[in-house]
């Protein structure tokens, strides 16, 4: 993206944004590649760069591990690697091997169900591919202490076997000349020491010329001499050159080793790179989750639409101070491309115009912004700012002529992938004259399809943008009454200055406000004013609103609450009806036992009695319920005693007696020839035929 004037970053404080992500990579490639974050044109690369950071934030969110822990920079390294005759040592190699390691653990954590979850990750190894060899060449020569194995070679091992011989030989030698030299007395307290490599006898000064052989050295206290003994002169040497054929051994064997992994330089450079490259995406994912950055909508098409946006800069700063951040909301697209905000000063005009600046370089920079997703956001490719006192001392311009000349350079560069910012368009010359002006530089840029926020206190250009086909109104919100700010932006109406307002609020003497209101046009006095109270009355009706909002959110949960306690209520008189379904049931069943009990015993009676007549008798007892019948009996009697048949018209409410089973109901519903009795707390259908109205004698009486 091409920005005008180049400290365009700094004055939207782009470069802040670049520190903070600077300071979440860990490798030196991220870190590089943050502090110089490119601004992209292309939405192929946008969109991917944002599904990349998003993919890394879920991983984050949900806690799963990914293995690109290896973060040491290997640059040095792998340019040496691409020089012929180069030898890296056994650390430099053992850091190709974890990186090695780093991305063999990054392909096998890529299968098939992930690769598909995480395609914007995966497009990072896409183009490379692991090569285990690179592993085995270097295992083959390195153990895990980065010293070179003793199999490395045959002369190798031939050497440190050597080595290991003579150094024991020199052991015993040593041991036995300490030894009888202790009894002689010749020894200091330390006994021993090693200089230059080799091991040497700790001799009283006195007596190192009794003890035969070369002098290393004194203390320096000069009471201790350093003396090897010449029995070990001949075998030092011979270790020496051992260790010294050692040294060569190993320096070849890492130089063949380096000439090996010279084949694959490059591969290892993308490998080091591609490691890098998730570090970078790990760095803006955890800042992402610093700012709340979701993943927006990205069009080709030029044009903005936040939903909910917040200055990531603001909304961490109030964050860490406890206290709310308003979000904004606006859209600029083809019906409205340009918005000019108005409204009092501290009010957040500057604050509303830096967040869609910044958030626009942010989504094209491929970094997830705190807006809601549903934002979207099109692709410009330049950017213009005008913003604060540009007064030029070097080339003698004053802060209205270098107002006027990035206002035509606007104008001649501006066209419809461009977004802008004025700030106090048309300020630094007289406000009749330099309000013209503004028009007419308004009017230009609206003309070349251009998109950007304007803010003013001009009240011609209040005019214009109302009456102006792609120009839009905006204003920041104020409460007149408490004299603060509300930080919100109001689209479709022109915001006041409420400078007589203010002068009222902080006490300034009122006959001097009155001379200036003497002084204004007073029409433009009353338009001022009309703004105040239009801007206070939709304040009113957005309180109302909310307030009303409210009470229809309350409605609608005590009406939900309603139907389930109706759900409820109806699921318990359903439990009660099967209940007492289930009781009858249980009866029935009882009674069907104890009669297929009788019917057994009466079988084995009637094999056994003489008489069948008398077990025919009790069958038919049983079976025709003669006893039954009796109860019934019993039961007509009890009820007799205290209902009385009335008949009559059944009519809603009536006591009714059962002809069948003499059991008494109240009706509860009439359903033409069918009626619906209670009885207890059973209802149930039942012919008009079959039922009789009864009264209770006890109000016979009365």
């Amino acid at each position: 993206m091409k920005l005008f004037p180049e400290s365009a970053h700094l004055q939207l404080e782009f470069d802040k944004i670049r520190e903070l992500l600077a300071n979440y990579c860990q490798t030196d490639f991220a870190t590089t590649k943050a502090k110089g974050l490119r601004i992209h044109t292309k939405k192929e690369f946008v969109e991917t760069e944002l599904r990349q950071s998003h993919e890394y934030r879920q991983l984050l969110i949900n806690s799963i591990y990914f293995p690109n822990d290896f973060v040491k920079s290997l640059s040095k390294e792998l340019k040496l690697l691409a020089i012929p005759g180069a030898v890296l040592n056994g650390e430099e190699l053992n850091d190709i091997r974890k990186m090695s390691a780093t991305i063999e653990s990054i392909f096998r954590w890529f299968d098939n169900e992930k690769k598909l979850a995480y395609s914007g990750l995966y497009k990072i190894i896409g183009n490379t591919y692991y090569e285990k060899l690179i592993d085995e060449l270097i295992n083959e020569v390195l153990d895990e202490h980065c010293q070179v194995k003793d199999n490395a070679s045959e002369d190798l091992k031939d050497i440190r076997l050597s080595l290991y011989k003579k150094r024991n030989e020199l052991r015993r030698l040593f041991d036995r000349i300490v030894a009888k030299l202790n009894k002689q007395g010749y020894l200091a307290e330390i006994e021993e020491s090693f200089m230059s490599g080799r091991r040497v006898l700790a001799v009283f000064a006195e007596q190192k010329r009794t003890v035969k052989g070369i002098l290393h050295g004194e203390s320096d206290s000069r009471k201790t001499a350093f003396v090897e003994p010449e029995e070990t002169i001949e075998l030092n040497n011979t270790i020496y050159e051992l260790e010294n054929d050692e040294r060569k051994e190993v320096y070849r064997i890492l130089r063949e080793l380096t000439g090996k992994l010279a084949v694959y330089a490059s591969l290892l450079t993308t490998w080091h790179t591609v490691i890098g490259e998730f570090d970078f995406i790990r760095a803006k994912a955890k800042l992402a989750a610093e700012i709340n950055g979701e993943f927006p909508v990205i069009s080709d098409k030029a044009g903005v639409h936040l939903v909910q946006a917040y200055h990531p800069l603001l909304y961490i700063y109030n964050k860490r101070s406890e206290k709310p951040t308003i979000p904004v909301t606006i859209t600029l697209d083809d019906a409205n491309r340009i918005l000019v905000i108005s409204g009092p000063n501290a009010g957040g005009k500057t604050v509303t115009m830096k967040t869609v600046g910044l958030l626009q370089m942010m989504v094209q920079s491929g970094l997830l912004v705190p807006v809601h997703p549903s934002s979207q956001f099109g692709i410009f490719k330049q950017l213009m700012i005008h913003i604060g006192d540009t007064q030029s001392i070097e080339f003698e311009l004053s802060t209205y002529s270098s107002h006027l000349l990035h206002m035509k350079y606007f104008m001649e560069n501006a066209n419809g992938r461009t977004l802008f910012f004025i700030d106090e368009l048309g300020s630094g010359s007289d406000p009749n004259l330099g309000g013209a002006f503004a028009e007419v530089i308004m009017q230009e840029l609206n003309k070349k399809h251009a998109i950007g926020i304007v803010t003013t206190h001009y009240l011609n250009l209040k005019i214009m943008a109302g009456k102006t086909s792609g120009i839009l109104n905006g204003a920041m919100a104020f409460d007149e009454k408490n004299l603060q700010p509300q930080y919100k932006l109001l689209l479709g109406k022109p915001g006041s200055s409420y400078t007589f307002s203010i002068a009222e609020r902080i006490g300034l003497d009122k006959n001097l406000i009155n001379r200036a209101r003497q002084l204004v046009d007073e029409d433009q006095f009353r338009l001022d004013r009309l703004l105040n109270r239009t801007e206070q009355d939709l304040r009113s009706v957005e309180k109302k609103e909310k307030e009303l909002n409210g009470l229809i959110k309350e409605n609608e949960k005590q009406k939900k609450e309603m139907a389930e306690l109706l759900d409820r209520e109806k699921h318990q008189m359903q439990v009660e009806l099967l209940k007492e379904q289930n009781k009858i049931a249980v009866d029935r069943i009882i009674y069907l036992k104890d009669m297929e009990r009788k019917l057994k015993q009466l079988l084995v009676e009637w094999r056994k009695e003489d008489n069948k007549q008398k077990v025919i008798k009790q069958m038919e007892a049983l079976l025709f319920k003669k006893n039954e019948k009796k109860v019934v009996s019993k039961m007509q009697k009890k009820i007799d005693s205290k209902f009385s048949e009335v008949g009559g018209d059944i009519k809603l409410g009536d006591k009714v007696k059962m002809k069948k089973n003499h059991q008494i109901g109240v009706v509860l519903e009439l359903r033409n020839k069918k009626a619906v009795v209670k009885i207890g707390l059973l209802p149930m259908q039942v012919d008009i035929k079959d039922l009789v109205v009864v009264k209770e004698k006890q109000e016979e009486v009365k």
